[in-house]
């Protein structure tokens, strides 16, 4: 009866995902079928993984006397073993989830964590650390196939508009979780006598709890069920990675997420030192560290949403990236020079005023690297072929296994070369400079979103209606008035995807826009009878933009209004629109209107020129965006279409 229930709502729980609307924020995606009872087994999962993991480190540490494995590589023991199938499986794992349908491989891999917290049990049961050992390894496997059909399953039930949000609220279950698990773990087997056995009961329960969750997900189909399985992973782990490279944008923001968690395994690895060598606490500090830290990437991550306005918004992460460093570089001087004391309790810790800078610093490091990461994964899920995006998603796993070891390697060296931990956090902050300037030059999509988000948050408060307009796929044209010398800047800053701008060629001449829209990789034109080739090229580089499926503006009037009006439209789009057509694309226009740019700074409304007076109208001036509904290319003419903008006005 059960089963029967479920089906009947399949249907209209994955209808859902057009219903944008439905919830104001990502909390509201909780009351929703195809997306609640995912959150919870995400959260069961990796609830018990940690539960699980650190009982056992606990065990191990303090409680049992092995003598093939001393308590002080313990931790190294059983963090390796976890992540070992991560490289070994995570290319077979992409490619079953790319195969089946997808909610079959989260109830299989729910129902083999059933099966590995029955056999750790017993082994919690007799204290029978090999077998804890095996459970260890059994458990990172679980995570390796959980870990592509999380990613790949959220674009299936998430429009663009909720994709942000919902990988906001996936990171912040995840730490919570990851949280919640160490402490529980810690409380449970320090019990004196029995902990054993309710660390071994817990996680039973909540492996089931999470078996009965995944019950309630609904269908999401298989997006290549032809795919043959290559189940040799050395090959395939070589194809995932050359695959993902196939994408220049997608495999440097696999790069980036990669480094996300480099730069995070320096802070997480070094806390219990840090909390007893540098800020001389007990243990509990730094609990506490790992709280904060915790804490910070949960509000970074959920931060996402609303600063994006509910888009794939990647201008966050360079900020993000910008966080990251000052806030690291902060707790080097914030920890360099602590006076020595006696170990501090909790409460003896929060009572000295220069403790609080360190945990603001973790705290906004942290929260930064929220900021920096769940774009990123978004953006990878927007743009990966749908065929291939749970290998894609299995190859950054592959790569933030590799950055992690890597991690382990360079922060021990570094020790081993006599640096303070401090001074580790000052490398790590550099290094993240250098890394996340290179990967910027690298992709400038991301430096050139952040200018956008910038200018249409802190210049000014821009307001976009409309904008579900705005095609998420496929080939469009964009047509808006000219109002100011920003106005690509703003439209950047509306789209989920880049644009390409076709752009007077004198704005190129023009030190900082003119780099910036190079750098945008612009299309120059200039008027036909001043340069006949310059104007033939300009359209043929537009149909080849359109050609691949990518999205063209352009501002009809020829150039900006000298009077805040709306100009005649001269007929530049249906030269475009000609040859879209010959090359076998006839591409949507979207009609567009700036408003209440005239008078602004970088608008003409002075006889001597823009930007003359540039607080005339005070600071964050009101302005915005009107997007109209899209017009077919057959219906397009000159006059109707600046019939069009014009009511958008």
């Amino acid at each position: 009866m059960l089963a029967n229930k479920l089906n009947n709502n399949e249907e209209h729980a994955l209808s859902e995902t057009n219903n944008h609307n439905d919830h104001p924020n990502q909390f509201g995606l909780l009351r929703q079928r195809r997306f609640a009872p995912f959150f919870w087994t995400q959260f069961s999962g990796a609830a018990n993984d940690n539960v699980f993991k650190f009982a056992f480190t606990v065990m191990v540490t303090y409680q049992l006397s092995i003598s093939w494995m001393q308590p002080a590589i313990a931790g190294l023991v059983i963090g390796a073993l976890f992540i070992l199938p991560f490289l070994l499986f995570s290319a077979t794992s992409g490619q079953l989830t790319d195969k089946y349908e997808k909610t079959k491989m989260i109830r299989f891999v729910k129902n083999l964590e059933i099966v590995i917290m029955a056999v750790a049990a017993y082994g919690f049961f007799k204290a029978d650390v090999p077998v804890l050992l095996g459970c260890t390894f059994l458990m990172g496997l679980h995570s390796t196939l959980f870990g592509p059909v999380k990613f790949a399953y959220l674009p299936q039930v998430l429009n663009e508009r909720e994709l942000t949000g919902g990988n906001g609220m996936v990171e912040m279950g995840t730490f919570v979780a990851i949280l919640a698990g160490n402490i529980v773990g810690g409380i449970l087997i320090a019990l004196p006598g029995i902990g054993a056995t309710y660390v071994a009961i817990t996680c039973i329960a909540v492996a089931i709890l999470g078996r009965i969750t995944a019950q309630y997900i609904p269908n999401a189909p298989a997006t290549d069920p032809s795919l043959v399985i290559n189940w040799n992973p050395f090959t395939e782990t070589f194809k995932n990675l050359k695959l993902a490279y196939g994408n220049k944008v997608v495999f440097r923001s696999l790069m980036g997420i990669s480094w996300m968690w480099f730069f995070g395994a320096v802070f997480l690895s070094q806390f219990p030192s840090f909390a007893k060598d540098v800020l001389h606490g007990s243990s509990n500090v730094a609990s506490l560290l790992l709280v904060v830290f915790s804490i910070g990437i949960a509000t970074g991550s959920l931060l996402c949403e609303v600063l994006s306005r509910r888009h794939v918004e990647i201008g966050l992460v360079p900020l993000g990236a910008i966080g990251m460093s000052v806030f690291a570089l902060d707790l080097y001087f914030a920890s360099r020079a602590l006076p020595k004391s006696e170990l501090l309790t909790v409460i003896q810790f929060i009572s000295i005023g220069a403790h609080w800078r360190v945990m603001a610093d973790l705290f906004l490091l942290s929260l930064f690297a929220g900021l920096y990461s769940v774009p990123m994964y978004a953006l990878i899920q927007l743009r990966s072929a749908p065929t291939h995006r749970a290998r894609i998603i299995a190859a950054n796993n592959i790569l933030n296994a590799l950055f992690m070891i890597a991690s382990s390697l360079i922060v021990g060296a570094l020790l081993g070369a006599k640096f303070t931990i401090p001074q580790v956090f000052l490398f790590t902050a550099l290094a993240n400079a250098v890394v996340a300037a290179y990967i910027f030059l690298l992709v400038p999509e991301y430096f050139l979103r952040f200018v956008a988000w910038v200018a249409s948050r802190c210049i000014y408060r821009f307001k976009v209606k409309g904008d579900e307009n705005i095609p998420t796929t496929g080939a469009a044209i964009l047509a808006c008035n000219h109002v100011s010398f920003v106005d690509a800047v703003l439209l950047m800053a509306a789209s989920p995807r880049p644009i390409v701008f076709v752009m007077d060629h004198r704005i190129f001449k023009f030190p900082v826009l003119g780099w910036f829209f190079k750098l945008a990789k612009a299309i120059p034109i200039a008027p036909k009878s001043e340069d006949p080739a310059h104007y033939e090229a300009a359209f043929v580089a537009a149909g080849k933009v359109l050609k691949e499926g990518d999205m063209l503006a352009i501002f009809p009037e020829g150039g900006i209004t000298k009077d805040g009006t709306l100009q005649e439209f001269k007929g530049g789009i249906m030269k475009i629109l000609e040859q879209a057509k010959a090359n076998g694309v006839e591409p949507p226009v979207i009609p567009m209107a700036l408003t209440n740019l005239w008078g602004s700074f970088f608008s003409r409304i002075e006889k001597d020129g823009a930007m003359v007076r540039p607080f005339r109208r005070g600071l964050f001036n009101r302005v915005g965006l009107n997007v109209g509904s899209p017009i077919q290319s057959e219906n397009t003419q000159v006059q109707s279409l600046h019939d069009s903008v014009a009511k958008l006005l």
